[in-house]
């Protein structure tokens, strides 16, 4: 079974890549690795798979320095030819559309961002599957579609036509287009909404990074919608756990003959609990060891009051199972936020510092 991971050098595409390594798939991965945010991280996730900044190349294949049945181009899903090319050379079986333009608020800054990668890098992804045959197209969807939805928890079954931002709605579009493919040529596609995913090796603009960053460093944290916010807060290995139980399941169904129907299919991919946004900062100060200072501020235009995943559908056909409680993710997300950057909470830097004079 050859898997193609587009994004692999993003966050949940970096956890998925290095699962199914290690799980002993071929996989090829791709990524454009734009500036979004540090690339530098970037291209440290890439090093833990083997992959060197130096040795990149545009749309030319390298090879992982310690996975032998991994190979990395630095590539753009947007560029229909090189994409196509990869495809018909490579015949994969499975594909994950992990690539995409993220960042709700940014959508609203740079919204020709979002057509090009998340709108045309889609539909060169869907046009590719198709003409290559391939069996099952993983993609990534987001809670964002619920958009101004009100009825929690948020069902795969309900009506998802409000979009708050750009950002909800080219994933919105992504599931429209993903449906005709699977109508029109039989192409079996999954969506998955994931919701507001954390842990190592995150991304800079998520709350889990900015928090921990800030109060780490004894600035403000930013609070908005004074406090009252609530996400379904969901760890990045059981995001990574429910892809790879669809993976796994599909290599299982590859000789079987296909079910009458269209073969499309939406899933919420969360926790299945909705968390306050109070009780996650907690949990980053005990971990700490240090007290945020909190800069309170009206909603953000594009965001939404609550999360909250009704995930029974995940769990009835593939037995997803999240595990990791908040206190624990939190606590996993610090200590490699404070081994990477080599940073010492500024509390106990005054104590070390007063060590070291004695």
């Amino acid at each position: 079974m050859k898997i193609l991971v587009t994004g692999c050098a993003g966050f949940i595409g970096f956890h998925l890549t290095k699962h199914l390594l290690f799980l002993n798939y071929q996989v090829t991965g791709i990524d454009n690795i734009n500036d979004y945010y540090d690339v530098e991280l970037k291209h440290a996730r890439l090093e833990q798979l083997g992959i060197y900044a130096k040795n990149l190349q545009i749309n030319n294949p390298v090879r992982s320095s310690k996975f032998a049945k991994f190979d990395f181009y630095k590539m753009d899903i947007s560029d229909q030819a090189p994409v196509a090319e990869l495809f018909d050379h490579s015949r994969f079986d499975i594909v994950c559309n992990l690539a995409a333009q993220a960042g709700v608020r940014y959508s609203i800054k740079n919204p020709a961002a979002y057509i090009k990668s998340n709108i045309q890098g889609f539909f060169n992804i869907l046009e590719a599957s198709r003409k290559t045959g391939i069996k099952h197209l993983l993609y990534a969807s987001s809670s964002s579609v619920y958009g101004l939805g009100k009825q929690l928890p948020f069902s795969a079954s309900s009506t998802t036509d409000q979009p708050a931002s750009l950002y909800a709605a080219t994933k919105k579009s992504n599931e429209l287009l993903a449906h005709s493919y699977s109508h029109l040529f039989n192409l079996k596609t999954t969506g998955l909404r994931f919701f507001t995913v954390y842990g190592p090796w995150g991304r800079p603009d998520m709350a889990m990074f900015l928090f921990t960053k800030a109060i780490a460093e004894g600035e403000p944290i930013k609070i908005f919608n004074s406090g009252n916010m609530k996400r379904d807060f969901t760890y990045v290995d059981d995001v990574v756990d429910g892809v790879l139980k669809i993976i796994k399941k599909s290599v299982e169904e590859v000789n079987r003959v296909a079910k009458p129907g269209i073969p499309y299919k939406v899933y919420n991919v969360g926790k299945g609990s909705s968390v306050s946004l109070g009780q996650f900062i907690t949990e980053i100060e005990k971990k700490v060891g240090i007290d945020a200072i909190k800069e309170h501020l009206p909603m953000q235009d594009g965001d939404v009051a609550e999360t909250w995943a009704d995930i029974l559908p995940m769990q009835r056909d593939y037995h997803y199972s999240p595990s990791t409680n908040v206190a624990d993710g939190v606590s996993n997300f610090v200590d490699w936020y404070q081994s990477y950057y080599g940073k010492v909470p500024v509390a106990y830097a005054a104590v070390l510092e007063d060590a070291l004079k004695k």
